[in-house]
């Protein structure tokens, strides 16, 4: 039962905040960075509970996928070559803390985060698609509807569906084989990782709509 909790949690960390992060950090991005230290002193507050350590592991986890994304939606959305960088942002404390054989639930989510969004920049590059990201972070909302359909144009050519194929292959082996696995981290790092295919399904019907 543990391990479906963290699970459904992992997913709900990496795609509920996808959709309110989004236009919080597009309006007050300074709220959106202050939330980091909320969830980082909520996670240390659980994380002294014998009984909802586990939960404070994760959220720790997730700030810093917060941060990250409040740091480079909020003021560098428009250069795509700085948003690997920036979600690397806590990449040396999971590492230090694994070293450390401390935080691996909340260290595993996030690394699990980041490797669901590498995958999916990769496959930006790959498509040619940095561009169309450019430019939709500078026209207006009105404006966006030819840049989707030019996006939506190259995706869908051998090479775009070839290369989503195989990416969303690697995601899901990813994703799938931690599950064999009964230690609570490696649930969480799959939880994150599986919700990177649900996330980009959402976005790439988003696109094909607009």
């Amino acid at each position: 039962m543990q391990r479906w909790s963290i699970l459904a949690a992992s997913v709900v960390l990496v795609s509920v905040p996808v959709f309110v992060q989004a236009p919080l950090v597009r309006l007050l991005p300074w709220v959106s960075l202050m939330l980091t230290g909320v969830w980082l002193l909520l996670g240390l507050r659980l994380l002294a509970h014998p009984t909802h350590q586990r939960w404070g592991d994760l959220l720790i986890g997730f700030t810093w996928t917060w941060l990250a994304g409040s740091v480079y939606w909020g003021w560098l959305r428009w250069e795509p070559l700085l948003h690997l960088p920036i979600e690397a942002i806590g990449l040396p404390f999971a590492l230090w803390g694994l070293a450390r054989n401390s935080g691996k639930i909340g260290n595993f989510f996030y690394l699990g985060s980041l490797f669901g969004t590498v995958v999916t920049d990769v496959y930006f590059y790959l498509v040619d698609l940095i561009p169309h990201w450019r430019q939709l972070m500078r026209v207006e909302p009105d404006a966006v509807q030819p840049i989707f359909q030019s996006a939506i144009a190259q995706m869908q050519t051998p090479w775009g569906g070839g290369c989503a194929i195989v990416l969303a292959l690697l995601l899901l082996t990813v994703g799938t084989l931690p599950l064999f696995s009964r230690q609570l981290h490696w649930w969480a790092l799959s939880g994150a990782v599986l919700s990177t295919i649900l996330v980009d399904s959402l976005f790439w019907l988003a696109a094909i709509a607009a």
